[in-house]
């Protein structure tokens, strides 16, 4: 894990962030001290269709009582 100051960051925040994407994980320090961490965002998944497909029934599909309408609108 590699660790870099506040400055340093600053100055090459472009390439810690190629770094980061590219699997690797950086501390930023002010004084020595982390303050934040630079990190790879997870691939998001693919969404699957249908994936409810037979779950759902037809009271799904009804109006919502009145009471619970107006909780929404809060």
């Amino acid at each position: 894990m590699r660790s870099v100051n506040l400055n340093e960051a600053r100055t090459h925040l472009s390439e810690l962030v190629s770094a980061a994407a590219a699997g690797d994980e950086i501390i930023i320090a002010r004084s020595g001290q982390p303050l934040a961490m630079l990190v790879p965002l997870k691939k998001p998944e693919p969404r699957q269709p249908g994936l409810a497909k037979g779950r759902l029934t037809d009271e799904f599909f009804e109006p919502l009582p009145e009471e619970e309408l107006l909780q929404w609108e809060q």
